[in-house]
C-alpha cells in the first residue's frame, strides 16, 4: 500500500511510513492527513505488521501544519471560521490518537526538522530516534496559536512541566543533543544509519506477543492519569485475555518442553 503524500513500505514485519512532501518540508496538508489516517488504520489492522517506524522524505521530518491551509482558513467567512477550525481539530486529534493508540510499538525516526505539529507527531510515537541533524521546535506561539497536536499532553511527560512551558512559550528550537539531554529523544544516531537502526529497534520491540504488547501499551498510555487500583484492575482484565491467547499457550509449552529435555 503506497500513497502519494504518505508512503508505506513493510520490511520484515515493520511498517516504514514516510511523509512524502519534501518540497514543502513535509508540512501536513489536509490531503496528506487523509492519507496518513488511511495508512495508520491499515497498519493497525494488519496482523502481519508488528511495529511502525515513522520518518520523513528529504531534509525534514515534518515542518508542521501547512501554511497555505492556514491562509485558506483565514479567508473563510467570519461566521464559518470557528466551526471550520473545530472540524479541523477533530481530524488532527483523530490522527494523533490513531498514532498514540497504535496497538504496536511505534518509533519516530526524526531525520531533520520537526516543528509544531511535526514535533507533536514525533512525541505521539512510543519512542523517538533522532539523527544528528534533527531539531525540534514547538513553534505554534510564533503563529499566534497553541500546540494542537498533543504537545501539551506529551511534552510535559517527557521533559517536565516547567521545561515544557519554556519550550512552548518561546517556540525556540532545540538541536538533537539538547533533545537527548531533555528526554525529547530516546536515541541519537547518524542520519545515514537512522532508518536502518530504527527498523532494527522496531523489530526488537515487536518480536514478542502482539496480544500482550497491545494490552500493556493500552494500560501504560493511561497510567499517569489513573489511580493504582484502577491500573491493577485493568491489568487483571488484560491478563485474563493473555491467558487465553495462542501466544501464551505456545510460550508456556515451549518452556516446559525445554525443561523436560534437560532432565
Amino acid at each position: 500500500m503506497t500513497a502519494g503524500l504518505v508512503q508505506l513500505e513493510v520490511q520484515d514485519g515493520v511498517a516504514i511510513v514516510s511523509f512524502n512532501r519534501p518540497e514543502k518540508r513535509n508540512a501536513m496538508s489536509d490531503d496528506m492527513r487523509t492519507e496518513f489516517i488511511a495508512v495508520l488504520e491499515h497498519v493497525a489492522a494488519n496482523k502481519e505488521i508488528k511495529a511502525l517506524v515513522l520518518t520523513g522524505q528529504g531534509a525534514a521530518f515534518c515542518a508542521g501544519g501547512d501554511i497555505s491551509g492556514m491562509k485558506k482558513r483565514m479567508e473563510a467567512p467570519a461566521g464559518e471560521v470557528g466551526f471550520n477550525g473545530w472540524f479541523r481539530q477533530q481530524r488532527v486529534h483523530h490522527t494523533i490518537s490513531l498514532l498514540h493508540n497504535m496497538p504496536k510499538p511505534t518509533i519516530a525516526a526524526v531525520n531533520g526538522s520537526a516543528s509544531g505539529l511535526g514535533a507533536d507527531t514525533a512525541l505521539a510515537c512510543d519512542f523517538v530516534m533522532a539523527s544528528e541533524e534533527a531539531n525540534f521546535a514547538w513553534s505554534y506561539i510564533l503563529r499566534g496559536i497553541i500546540p494542537d497536536g498533543g504537545g501539551m499532553y506529551f511534552l510535559p511527560r517527557r521533559v517536565g512541566l516547567s521545561k515544557a512551558k519554556e519550550l512552548i512559550f518561546t517556540g525556540k528550537k532545540i538541536n538533537a543533543d539538547e533533545a537527548m539531554q531533555l528526554g525529547v529523544a530516546d536515541r541519537l544516531t547518524k542520519k545515514e544509519t537512522l532508518l536502518s537502526e530504527a527498523v532494527a529497534w522496531a523489530k526488537e520491540l515487536g518480536a514478542a506477543s502482539s496480544t500482550a504488547l497491545a494490552l500493556s501499551k493500552g494500560i501504560l498510555n493511561q497510567s499517569f492519569e489513573l489511580p493504582a487500583n484502577q491500573v491493577f484492575a485493568m491489568g487483571s482484565q488484560a491478563q485474563g485475555i493473555c491467558y487465553t491467547s495462542t501466544e501464551h499457550r505456545e510460550a508456556v509449552l515451549a518452556f516446559l518442553n525445554k525443561v523436560s529435555e534437560k532432565k
